[in-house]
């Protein structure tokens, strides 16, 4: 009788999951302009751009470029200290482009290339912005994301681990260490020292909140629009704290 041998385990596992991307949307073709752009980004808040995955994303100009610009772009943004992963998804030409760039296309990207008036097109996850932060009486809370349970966290999430809440709101109920990064793309609520990043709306919800008890963290981030903070204010630090957007501003206000 023929011995039955027992599965052998896996290699590797391989799932399709949460990838913390930027979105590079060029505007028009200035390598030099560009490069000043994207190193003052880089100095402004290096740990947020320093190695940061992004997706190039050409639907705005007014024709695709060759391979070779092409080329030219992504050594631009490699040698500001980011790492371009590959193409916004986009047209068949886009496509061949991104084959001839041995890239991958990114489909939640697509929306930028969809016929029609763009002014009614759907928008792919904002650009990250530098912001404009008021202190200021904060609006009622918002509603969520409408999945009233949200995904919960009760370990501490240690320097150099993620945790992302996909579709829903997060809830921490332990400490969020430096170097540490939560992400929900509904709101976040640590019950707990928030002392890494922080980032709420991360598919572009701009009612979305941040709420924290012990507020203490390296940046802060709804909808794209951040904030990062290398000292933080002596009303802020220590304290239970809210922000939320408003507009194109992002607020902080002390809770309570």
């Amino acid at each position: 009788m023929a011995k039955v041998m027992p599965a052998a385990e896996p290699v590797g596992e391989l799932k399709f999951g949460q990838v913390g991307i930027a979105n590079l949307r060029i505007k028009h073709l200035d390598l030099a302009a560009l490069a000043q752009e994207l190193a003052h980004k880089v100095d402004t808040a290096p740990q947020l751009f320093r190695r940061a995955p992004v997706v190039l994303d050409l639907s705005h100009l007014p024709a695709l470029p060759p391979v070779e610009t092409v080329r030219a772009v992504l050594a631009t943004i490699r040698d500001a200290g980011m790492l371009p992963v590959g193409l916004a998804y986009g047209t068949s030409e886009n496509e061949n482009l991104a084959q001839s760039l041995d890239l991958p296309l990114f489909a939640k990207f697509r929306a930028a290339y969809e016929p029609g008036d763009a002014a009614h097109a759907p928008t792919p996850p904002p650009e990250s912005r530098a912001p404009r932060e008021e202190r200021r009486t904060p609006p009622p809370p918002s509603r969520g994301t409408g999945n009233a349970a949200g995904q919960h966290q009760s370990q501490p999430v240690r320097s150099g681990q993620q945790i992302y809440a996909r579709g829903t709101d997060l809830v921490i109920t332990a400490m969020v260490g430096n170097g540490a990064e939560v992400i929900a793309d509904g709101s976040v609520h640590v019950y707990a020292p928030l002392r890494g990043k922080v980032i709420a709306g991360a598919q572009g919800d701009a009612t979305a909140r941040i709420y924290c008890q012990d507020f203490q963290a390296e940046l802060v981030s709804i909808a794209g629009h951040y904030r990062v903070f290398e000292d933080i204010p002596a009303d802020l630090r220590g304290k239970p704290v809210q922000a939320w957007l408003e507009g194109e501003k992002l607020h902080l206000a002390r809770l309570g």
